[in-house]
């Protein structure tokens, strides 16, 4: 295997009969680093990412298909009917990993249980991605972001002081959740040992609230909603200057806050440390947007840049296209086509690669069903 032509995950076969995004996101990263990543589908309209959100108006394909499923090879399987079930088991058996986003329990009705998949290969790894996680009294119910997203504690400090509660316009959830079993999915090949590596949507929105679980456990308090602010940052907002930009600023360093204090002009014990700073958060706060609006962008930036303030401007796609430095970095990438995310990480030595966009509804089964058939028996995929 030469790993800068293949990936250093070259030796690795993934079969995501997962849909939408977490699950399928995390067959992705996997594919990009090399796994070969197959793909399966129900017959007639694939994975229902296939009909979500913008199109490609070349092809009709949707944008998120063509990201979420780079690298994959496809294939249709109707695992209801008993020959391509029966593929299905052809398929695991050659596998490294299987990742499935079912309701528990449906992956053991359709006969493709980690008990069955065992007995015919000891050593896969089935990533199960759902809602609720495997067990629980939320465990049955269907698992969407938005309720990751609410039951986390995520929206609760989303929006403004007085405002309604707010969810991400993105879909966080599900990325998040796609790294997360990406990452524990690694760990458990690491391990040298079959085994079941359950992720769920709730508990790793959960992971994102740093200390907040420890700040109610230990005091009884919750953090409040705070707009573009947060508790132990003072000043940390968006600020509109007198073209209309808007600019971003943190002090989380303290260093950083005190340059930030000399150049809007405030001075004195209020401003001197972390917890003075929280006591008058409105007057800094006001502070800080009164010297902005009376600057353009470019002004504002280049004082603060000056100061050696942590500052950004405020962009949207069209910015980000146009900035030098995600062109130098090479941070969007042209696949088939389609501009979209380059690889998460760069690797020094074993570089990974994205080969192709999102393919066809069984583009690959040809190939696919010849690999299986000229399979001599034994073990899973390597190369």
């Amino acid at each position: 295997m030469d790993p800068t032509t293949t990936g250093p995950l070259g030796d690795l076969r993934v079969i995501d009969v997962a849909t939408v995004i977490a699950g399928p996101g995390a067959a992705r990263y996997l594919g990009d680093f090399g796994a070969d990543v197959i793909k399966v589908e129900r017959p007639g309209s694939g994975d229902t990412v296939r009909s979500l959100g913008w199109r490609d108006p070349r092809d009709g394909e949707t944008l998120w298909w063509k990201l979420v499923s780079r690298n994959k090879r496809c294939i249709s399987l109707d695992l209801k009917d008993p020959e391509d079930l029966e593929v299905m088991l052809d398929l695991c058996s050659t596998a490294d990993v299987l990742v499935e986003n079912f309701r528990p329990g449906t992956l053991e009705r359709l006969g493709l249980g980690p008990e069955v998949l065992w007995e015919r290969n000891a050593a896969l790894v089935i990533t199960r991605v759902t809602g609720f996680g495997q067990d629980g009294p939320y465990s049955d119910r269907p698992g969407f972001a938005t309720q990751a997203e609410a039951l986390s504690g995520y929206a609760a400090i989303s929006g403004e002081v007085d405002g309604q509660p707010l969810l991400p316009p993105i879909a966080l959830t599900d990325e998040v959740t796609a790294l997360a079993a990406a990452f524990a999915t690694m760990v458990a090949l690491h391990s040298g040992v079959g085994q079941v590596v359950d992720v769920n949507l709730i508990e790793s929105m959960l992971q994102m609230m740093g200390p907040l679980v420890a700040l109610y456990g230990l005091t009884g308090e919750v953090q409040e909603r705070l707009g573009a602010g947060i508790p132990y940052t003072v000043p940390r907002n968006t600020y509109r200057c007198s073209d209309g930009r808007w600019v971003a600023v943190s002090t989380t360093a303290a260093s950083v806050a005190q340059r930030l204090m000399a150049v809007v002009g405030l001075e004195g014990e209020s401003v001197a440390t972390f917890e003075a700073r929280q006591a008058d958060r409105d007057r800094i706060d006001a502070a800080v947007a009164e010297w902005m609006s009376s600057r353009t962008g470019d002004e504002a930036l280049e004082q603060l840049a000056a100061a050696d303030v942590a500052a950004a401007p405020v962009y949207d796609m069209a910015d980000i296209f146009a900035d030098e430095h995600f062109e130098a970095r090479g941070a969007i990438a042209e696949v088939d086509g389609v501009p979209m995310q380059q690889l998460i990480a760069r690797l020094s030595v074993t570089p990974g690669a994205i080969r192709w966009a999102g393919r066809p509804l069984d583009a690959d089964a040809g190939d696919i069903r010849t690999e299986l058939s000229r399979r001599d028996g034994g073990g899973p995929h390597r190369c």
